[in-house]
């Protein structure tokens, strides 16, 4: 998947602080900002593919931070989400003819959001699945992640579904430390019971089959993929 560039917009530091924390765990690239004028400059500078705006901020609110949003060039490819503590449907109304593409009503729940975020970036295909098609190459290994398919050498690497999750996961931020716990919910989820003994059983198979060089272990916190 692409890396998706988020901007959150609020003035309150521990929405910020949460946010930023949740959607990270989900990969995305996360940009803050704490009011209207500084969130419409970074705008401008990153070009994120999704804005989620505070409804109620001083100086400049998210409604009129999205208007004015939506006069800049590549606009089209951003999309908005508002958070609003207010329930009244006139503030909905706004939000959504002032150029928004959906709303999340505050107290926020983490996974909430997150899954309206990721059906907001399927209404715009181009986003995710330009890359979707290409593989990446890390040294002399290649992942096909549409394909399902794994080589070393441009010779094709037999592979359990469950390794191939467990890789794509590794390497979808290389680097990154992933912690045993979002290994078994992002690989595994609710399916079956499992623990971490399974967990390093699939780290050893993949040792095996791509090379122990790409595949390190943090003791008493996780792996992470470095090549």
């Amino acid at each position: 998947m692409k890396l998706v560039r988020v901007l959150v917009v609020d003035d309150e530091e521990d929405i910020l602080e949460i946010l930023e924390y949740n959607l990270s765990k989900e990969n995305f690239k996360v940009y803050t900002a704490s009011n209207g004028i500084e969130g419409y400059k970074l705008a401008e500078e990153i070009k994120p593919h999704i804005a989620i705006l505070d409804v109620m901020m001083p100086g400049m609110d998210g409604i009129e931070l999205c208007t004015k949003i939506r006069t800049l060039p590549f606009s089209k490819e951003i999309l908005i989400c508002f958070l609003t503590a207010r329930s009244e449907s006139f503030t909905h109304i706004s939000a959504l003819e002032s150029g928004g593409d959906d709303f999340v009503t505050k107290p926020i729940k983490p996974k909430v959001l997150i899954s309206r975020i990721k059906a907001l970036l399927r209404r715009h295909p181009k986003l995710i699945d330009k890359e979707k098609d290409e593989p990446r190459v890390f040294g002399e290994l290649e992942i096909d992640y549409n394909q399902y398919v794994v080589r070393i050498k441009q010779k094709k690497i037999p592979m359990a579904k469950k390794e191939f999750d467990l890789l794509k996961l590794l390497t979808s931020r290389p680097g990154r430390v992933f912690e045993r716990s979002e290994i078994l919910s992002k690989v595994w989820g609710s399916e079956v019971i499992v623990g971490n003994r399974t967990i390093d059983v699939h780290i050893r198979k993949l040792r095996e089959k791509i090379g122990s060089q790409y595949i390190n272990t943090i003791k008493g916190v996780g792996y992470k993929f470095d090549f």
